[in-house]
């Protein structure tokens, strides 16, 4: 019989993702609820030594699978690992955050595992054994109450969205034996944009920048240092080769959920809105006072935001 909570990890060279933190507290919240265990997989090449830290969140036991060929993500190779551990396991449910891995992952295990998957969850709930998904559709416009039939069932979690809560647990880390089978992919390069950045969906506070800009982003980056928050950009901005890919906020960019978002020159495009929409507070600067931005944000100013954001920027450091 299928019992327990199974969340997958995610580490990048060390260290784990902040979603992971998100996903092994949400799993002690429902096994609390369900009078069940929490059980958290770690793949990776050199792991064992970080796995005990998420017992901190909740998990009871926490299983560390090794391998060379799990240094990279690679579709192929987690999915044999994670399929045999699951199986083992036979969980109700498994937990992960919806990042670039996390549903291309989540997508294969569903087939594999002939499961139902709840993508880009915002609350999970249970009641009488039954789960219950939160996932916003059509670019954010409505929330969709879904039900999975399957077992095991399958939820991605947005970041930055789930609490993270400490709930002290013994966290015994167990070795898996692990199998990997062919993988066909094979990790030639591993390139990552401003290394050193902070990642856009883990971010608390991120400072947006679009076409009011005119590609000038010295007075929102020196903001978004002092605040320690992370740079995002409007898609227009991206495609005029202002900011790289890596930053931009929208439907076909990154979809983020920050405790607060500083939109500083952009008009509010639906692809945008959808993309940052799920904000806890959003402050909107724009000089149209007809910008749909506005009718999105908690807090606007109309005006120059060439003017505004420096001015926002000294008033910040008067009060620090």
């Amino acid at each position: 019989m299928a019992q327990g909570i199974f969340i997958i990890a995610e580490q990048q060279d060390g260290v784990f993702r902040k979603v992971t933190y998100e996903a092994v507290s949400e799993g002690r919240r429902l096994a609390d609820s369900l009078g069940t265990t929490v059980t958290a997989a770690v793949l990776g090449a050199d792991v064992a030594a970080i796995a005990g830290e998420l017992g901190k969140y909740g998990a009871d036991k926490v299983i560390v699978a090794e391998d060379a060929a799990l240094a990279e993500y690679t579709t192929d190779a987690y999915t044999d690992v994670l399929d045999n551990l699951i199986k083992a396991e036979s969980p109700q449910i498994i937990i992960t955050g919806a990042t670039i891995s996390g549903k291309d992952l989540t997508a294969r295990l569903a087939a594999r595992l002939d499961a139902g998957l709840a993508m880009d969850c915002v609350g999970i709930e249970v009641a009488d054994g039954e789960f219950t998904f939160s996932r916003p559709m059509f670019g954010g416009k409505v929330m969709a109450t879904a039900t999975i039939a399957t077992t095991p069932k399958i939820a991605a979690v947005r970041p930055n969205v789930m609490a993270i809560t400490e709930s002290q647990k013994e966290g015994a880390v167990e070795k898996a034996d692990v199998t990997v089978g062919e993988v066909r992919a094979q990790v030639v390069e591993n390139r990552i944009e401003g290394g050193d950045k902070i990642e856009l969906t883990e971010a608390d506070i991120i400072v947006s920048g679009g076409r009011g800009t005119g590609g000038d982003y010295a007075a929102i980056e020196a903001l978004a240092k002092l605040l320690n928050a992370a740079v995002g950009a409007s898609r227009s901005a991206v495609d005029e080769g202002w900011r790289p890919m890596s930053d931009q906020v929208g439907q076909t960019g990154k979809v983020v959920a920050p405790n607060l978002y500083i939109a500083c020159g952009i008009s509010g495009a639906i692809q945008h809105l959808a993309g940052m929409s799920t904000s806890k507070y959003i402050v909107a600067i724009n000089k149209d006072p007809e910008a749909p931005i506005f009718n999105r944000a908690d807090f606007g100013i109309v005006g120059d935001i060439a003017e505004l954001v420096p001015a926002i920027t000294k008033a910040v450091q008067e009060i620090q």
